[in-house]
């Protein structure tokens, strides 16, 4: 081929899109001229990216070393499930049971508060039905609706709702079961019967009272399923235990919200999720909501104050050095290693193995769908040096073989770049922050990137 059919093939591929025959050509000389490519791709191919991009000295560097740290029980595992919401929420407020009593260690039920979860999902799932049924099934609204009636992701706003209406329950008086460890199977059924519902209120021609008992009856088989899966909530139990010291105590008959009151004491709505979502999209200083984003009808809406990634770790530590752990969201698959549990913007060099620059920023991997919330987890513990976190010890759900007998540490540049929300207290919010709340929220339209589920 000479020099101007060259050209010729060249001008074609720019001006029709097409990847001609001698695109490729180029591209594979440009390749196989590079001799460190060959050594990368042998790497590669052998190991996989991730062994060949892991760098061992930010390993090194991630010590499980911290300058404060809160005593914690002892670790929890959500095992299949997408409970990591519920286990984090359930996590911090065993905290606050476990110091009450004097205990050593405590666990609250997962399996209680699931079941309530996907009763009342549901049944907000249905309504949410009965108020589009003037959308078009195939339009954007119905069919997000329909993609997911009732995955286990959930938010902190959401965990408040179930809690604050059901209350908590020991471990002891629901234990998990098959399902509620592996949940794939029991979300599979619930998902076809409330799709088969939701093509039943759609096709009938009827009063909204009306549809609304149809409703009713439908819950009564969701109901049905549930119990079969994870078992009767109960209703009153009697609370015993021994303290540090021995001594055994019993509270008989007491209900679940008795408990939720007595031992847990927390006053939630003193509580507020902060969120760092810096795209052009979502003002610093507001407040937003998602629309069709919860689970109780009734209950506590979801409610994010946006701000900067500096006061989200400045309120998160104030809240570490009083000695009270932090529920978080963050996207965890992104630069961490689940063996080891350490989580650094660092840890793999993608760019330098590869040859190739990765360049989104925050806001860019937000608004093109590169990253989202994805998981909650608590923090335990925190390293400051001169009045700084250097480092943040995260109790995670996943039990005792990730990363440090199940607690991962996390870098201050991982928290830049993909954390982006916690849960605090409002007095440790400014004055303009606290002015902030009082805002009525922004709504964002449910497939919003801060619409994702933990």
């Amino acid at each position: 081929m000479d020099v101007a059919d060259d050209v010729a093939l060249q001008q074609e591929s720019t001006e029709t899109g097409v990847v001609s025959p001698e695109l490729v050509r180029r591209l594979s000389e440009g390749f196989r001229t590079d001799p460190h490519r060959r050594t990368t791709m042998n790497a590669i191919r052998k190991n996989g990216i991730a062994a060949v991009a892991l760098d061992q000295d930010v390993l090194i560097r991630q010590q499980y070393t911290f300058s404060h740290e809160i005593d914690t029980g002892a670790i929890t595992n959500q095992k299949q499930s997408g409970r990591c919401w519920m286990f984090a929420g359930l996590n911090t407020l065993r905290l606050a049971v476990m110091r009450n009593c004097g205990m050593g260690d405590f666990e609250l039920s997962q399996a209680y508060t699931q079941f309530w979860d996907k009763f009342e999902r549901s049944n907000y799932f249905l309504e949410s039905i009965l108020e589009t049924l003037d959308e078009p099934t195939d339009g954007r609204l119905v069919s997000w609706l329909l993609e997911a009636p009732l995955n286990d992701g959930g938010q902190w706003d959401m965990f408040v709702s179930l809690v604050e209406k059901y209350g908590v329950v020991p471990k002891a008086e629901m234990p998990e079961t098959f399902h509620s460890s592996q949940s794939r199977g029991m979300n599979g059924l619930l998902t076809r019967k409330l799709r088969e519902d939701a093509r039943k209120l759609r096709s009938e021609r009827a009063s909204l009272a009306t549809l609304r008992e149809r409703k009713e009856a439908m819950l009564g088989e969701v109901y049905r399923i549930l119990v079969q899966f994870l078992g009767e909530p109960p209703a009153r139990f009697d609370f015993q235990y021994r303290d540090k010291e021995k001594a055994f105590h019993r509270d008989a008959g007491i209900t679940p919200q008795d408990f939720l009151r007595r031992y847990v004491a927390l006053d939630l709505n003193q509580y507020v999720s902060v969120i760092h979502a810096p795209t052009d999209d979502k003002p610093f200083g507001r407040t937003y909501t998602v629309k069709y984003l919860g689970n109780v009808r009734g209950g506590r809406p979801v409610l994010y104050l946006n701000t900067e990634v500096e006061t989200l770790k400045s309120i998160a530590l104030a809240q570490l050095m009083d000695g009270e752990a932090v529920w978080f969201g963050c996207d965890v698959g992104k630069m961490s290693d689940r063996d080891s549990g350490v989580m650094d913007a660092a840890l793999y060099d993608y760019d330098g193995v590869l040859g190739v620059p990765f360049d989104l920023d925050k806001a860019g991997r937000l608004d093109y769908g590169d990253s989202r919330m994805t998981h909650a987890m608590v923090f335990s513990g925190v390293n400051v040096v001169d009045g700084r976190a250097t480092r943040w010890k995260v109790e995670n759900s996943w039990g005792k073989e990730p990363g440090r007998d199940g607690f991962f540490v996390m870098s201050d540049a991982w928290f830049d770049e993909y954390m982006y929300q916690v849960v605090v207290q409002k007095k440790y919010l400014s004055p303009a922050l606290r002015a902030a709340l009082a805002q009525p929220p922004i709504e964002l339209q449910p497939w919003d990137p801060m619409g994702a589920l933990a």
